[in-house]
């Protein structure tokens, strides 16, 4: 992989530690949303922010800016200064871990691109990977923005852009780990009919991750708390033809996040159907442990609908997913003949 092979242990580290890094971002910003914590600190401070409160004039500064928003002023006017200082650290903990994330990116880059040891090819993915941070911190405060005049949350539809591009650099930077350590240069996007479901159902887990941000950014998972019926039924009964579409609408959120799981649970099946039947035996392991993960996922899915949205299994969701998205690029990483 590098010009210099006597780089490759600490390349391959700190290759794993970002992509960590990155798994713990994802799972910190689901607790941030869970706990409500998002909108607690109102201004983007890119370097001011490093330190937290220290005295109680500083808390208190933190708190009359939380106090001039609409989640303050509509859902938590009663909030004690000490109940504030609970969501503001969960906020404070997910910025300060994406600062050390762009530095522990940039340095170790910087380090490797001026010892002139990665091939071109590296280079090119590394910093399209770079870009995507920065990007990310853009959004992360775009996102933040949409909930500080008129909403009393963030955007759903921002909050799934932040999500998908946080599980765009994890997922690329896994893939480069996979190349890395198989001595290969396979590239992502390949075409070979006899798996094309796989790719389908790659791509359905992305938009699958698209909507439970919906879900999460709606609190859609607090209503029809049943399954497998919707209250009943399969359709909700409050939805329509004319608004079937429509992704501000909590049930119909809900009720595409529960079908679209349903579609790439069957595929799964056919995909494992396919590769039994022509004796892909490769692909036996790590067919049979993203199988594994993908049940997990499903059962954790419905255990948090008739939870009541239940705190623990909704973060266990979230964080199962990391792993989904770890297990299904392991076999894809396989099955690509590139």
């Amino acid at each position: 992989m590098l010009k210099n092979k006597n780089y490759n242990a600490l390349f391959h580290f700190w290759l794993i530690v970002l992509t960590i890094l990155i798994a713990l971002i994802i799972v910190v910003g689901g607790l941030t949303r869970l706990t409500n914590s998002g909108l607690s600190i109102t201004e983007w401070e890119l370097f001011k922010g490093v330190i937290p409160p220290t005295s109680s004039d500083e808390w208190l500064k933190y708190f009359n800016s939380y106090k001039e928003i609409p989640q303050y002023l509509l859902l938590n006017s009663s909030m004690s200064l000490e109940e504030f200082k609970y969501i503001f650290l969960w906020e404070y903990a997910h910025r300060l871990l994406a600062r050390f994330i762009g530095l522990f990116f940039l340095i170790p880059f910087l380090f490797f691109l001026y010892l002139n040891i990665l091939k071109k090819y590296l280079i090119i993915r590394l910093t399209n990977i770079f870009a995507l941070i920065l990007i990310q911190g853009t959004v992360g405060w775009y996102m933040v923005k949409s909930g500080l005049i008129e909403n009393t949350s963030v955007s759903h539809y921002r909050l799934s852009i932040h999500l998908i591009i946080a599980f765009s650099i994890f997922s690329c930077l896994f893939w480069i780990i996979l190349n890395s350590y198989n001595k290969t240069k396979k590239k992502f996007f390949f075409i070979k009919n006899k798996y094309s479901s796989l790719q389908i159902l790659l791509i359905l887990l992305f938009i699958q991750i698209i909507l439970g941000a919906f879900v999460s950014g709606l609190d859609a998972g607090k209503i029809y708390q049943t399954w497998p019926l919707m209250n009943g039924s399969y359709f909700p009964n409050d939805v329509n033809f004319n608004n079937f579409f429509n992704f501000d609408n909590p049930s119909t959120t809900q009720f595409f996040h529960r079908n679209i799981a349903y579609l790439i649970f069957l595929l799964s099946i056919y995909l494992g159907i396919t590769i039994f039947k022509n004796h892909e035996i490769n692909f036996y392991t790590p067919y049979l442990f993203y199988m594994g993960i993908i049940t997990i996922q499903v059962i954790l899915g419905i255990f948090v609908l008739v939870s009541g949205a239940n705190f623990y299994l909704a973060s266990m969701h979230q964080i199962s997913s990391i792993f989904l998205i770890l297990s299904i690029i392991s076999l894809y990483h396989r099955v690509n003949p590139s």
